[in-house]
């Protein structure tokens, strides 16, 4: 099955790409990857719905639920990037930074939703390399972001 079909299949609705609102671009198509910028945890109309930090007021559910968000995000921009889901060959590496109070240390719990989400999408070609980084705090309040690496297929 196609990914393109899986998303389908799923009921999976991506949301639209949030255009930067800084100097850089949103992916970087480059010898046969596909490099997804930093995405925060966005709403379908493109709100943020979740915000604080890990272990102070946002629990790892929440946090879960963020990260899912984000790998939709990262959805999108992949898409809008190589025109289908179907031009991609793997996921890479995922790169998770949860914003955490002092004593916070399920990062890797946060950051496996999306990995578990890009397992759902892309089967076993979904499974990659990750880290989950705890920093003391995100761009505007937000608790997860991640960044992306993906193959594409014939490169």
């Amino acid at each position: 099955m196609s990914h393109e079909a899986r998303l389908a299949e799923l009921g999976l609705i991506l949301p639209p790409v949030t255009p930067p609102a800084f100097d850089y671009v949103p992916a970087v198509v480059h010898a046969g990857l596909v490099w997804v910028s930093g995405q925060l945890p966005r709403a379908a109309d493109g709100s943020l719905p979740h915000l604080g930090r890990l272990g102070d007021g946002v629990d790892v559910e929440t946090g879960r639920k963020a990260a899912e968000l984000c790998a939709m995000q990262a959805l999108a921009v992949l898409r809008a990037a190589t025109g289908s889901l179907d031009h991609v060959a793997r996921a890479i590496k995922v790169t998770g930074f949860v914003a955490s109070a002092p004593g916070f240390i399920d990062q890797p719990k946060v950051i496996d939703a999306a990995s578990k989400l890009f397992g759902t999408v892309f089967g076993d070609s979904g499974r990659h390399a990750r880290s989950a980084i705890g920093v003391a705090m995100l761009p505007r309040g937000v608790p997860v972001e991640i960044e992306f690496v993906f193959a594409l297929k014939g490169a």
